[in-house]
């Protein structure tokens, strides 16, 4: 069955687009009052790291005389293994803990993905083994790239935390502020709960499938008009799936052509067949909703999510320039125009 020829695609869009095709997405661009910069902490030297391993410079333990990587630390429960990689209870509750709210609701309506997750870690530990094993990691310029990726964490963890909104925002008052600012953007359009019985027949298909497809759709429409017609079993004699039914469509989803047919039907009543580019389409209209703007708690978590999202790169940004103020960066452009000039060129 076609479902998709008879939809517009839907494509990324600002908070009114994406709430007129029915797809919960936070408010982008809120007004917010810029915030005050938290103090930035001193810089002080940076103290020389006592000499390790590269791979534990970045977080990464070698094994030892056989020890597994990854070895779970106070928890002897391991919930998976492969070689002498492990994965422990506490490890994948950590790993879980660290998602976001999206990542952990898909968690949670396919726990297969999780499996798939442990697959990754049990990979990657092997991974681990090999390169302790052959002291990859303490090639020099391997090393390097370690030393320049854990400071790149590092900046930005930090980052994380000082940018932090508090945890009391936003207020209920500034959250009914910037509900009340988008209010035209959350406007739900009317939806369409729809069935269909589809006939194949792509416009260049030879006369002969034309017509036999044309036949079979002016045989399903006067088996619809007979009293007590059933539409799902006729949907389904037709290689439809659970009746033919498409479920709720936003209506500016709903392609013009199929549209103008579906806002003359009543309730449970069928369309005449609608000839498109894949072939014959017949709509049944179950039910209606009409447009209405989403309430504040229909909202609230994802305005909230949203927020905060903003807030933090607010404060982000003015601890940088904060940062940067007291700390004034001083660059020899000349020098640092001959260093690219002076790369020596690679031969392929």
């Amino acid at each position: 069955m076609s479902n998709a020829i008879i939809f517009r695609a839907r494509t990324p869009a600002s908070i009114a687009a994406v709430a007129a095709v029915l797809i919960c997405a936070p408010v982008q661009g809120f007004a917010q009052t810029a915030p005050t910069a938290p103090r930035p902490v001193q810089a002080s030297a940076r103290p020389k790291p006592a000499p390790q391993a590269p791979l534990a410079q970045a977080g990464v333990q070698p094994a030892t005389q056989g020890a597994a990587i990854g070895k779970a630390s106070g928890s002897d429960d391991i919930v998976a293994r492969v070689g002498d990689a492990n994965v422990s209870a506490d490890e994948i509750r950590g790993y879980v803990a660290a998602l976001g709210p999206r990542e952990q609701g898909a968690l949670a309506q396919d726990p297969a993905l999780l499996s798939q997750a442990v697959r990754m870690m049990l990979a990657n530990r092997l991974v681990l083994q090999e390169v302790v094993a052959k002291k990859w990691d303490q090639q020099p310029n391997v090393a390097a790239q370690l030393d320049r990726i854990r400071e790149n964490a590092l900046v930005e963890l930090y980052l994380q935390t000082a940018s932090q909104p508090p945890a009391n925002y936003p207020s209920d008052d500034e959250l009914q502020k910037v509900y009340d600012a988008n209010r035209t953007a959350l406007l739900m359009p009317r939806q369409f709960q729809l069935s269909q019985i589809f006939v194949a027949s792509p416009k260049d298909a030879d006369k002969a499938t034309e017509d036999n497809a044309k036949k079979a759709v002016d045989d399903i429409a006067r088996k619809l008009k007979t009293p007590g017609a059933d539409f799902a079993a006729l949907a389904n004699e037709n290689d439809a799936k659970n009746g033919g039914d498409l479920g709720w469509v936003a209506e500016p989803q709903i392609r013009p052509e199929i549209r103008t047919q579906v806002m003359g039907l009543a309730k449970n009543a069928v369309s005449e067949p609608i000839r498109l580019d894949d072939g014959w389409h017949i709509l049944k209209l179950v039910d209606t909703k009409a447009s209405y703007t989403r309430t504040l708690p229909e909202v609230r978590e994802q305005l909230v999510q949203q927020m905060r999202v903003e807030r933090a790169k607010m404060l982000r940004q003015a601890y940088l320039g904060e940062l940067i103020k007291r700390n004034p960066p001083v660059l020899n452009e000349i020098a640092l125009s001959k260093v690219l000039s002076e790369q020596p060129r690679t031969t392929r």
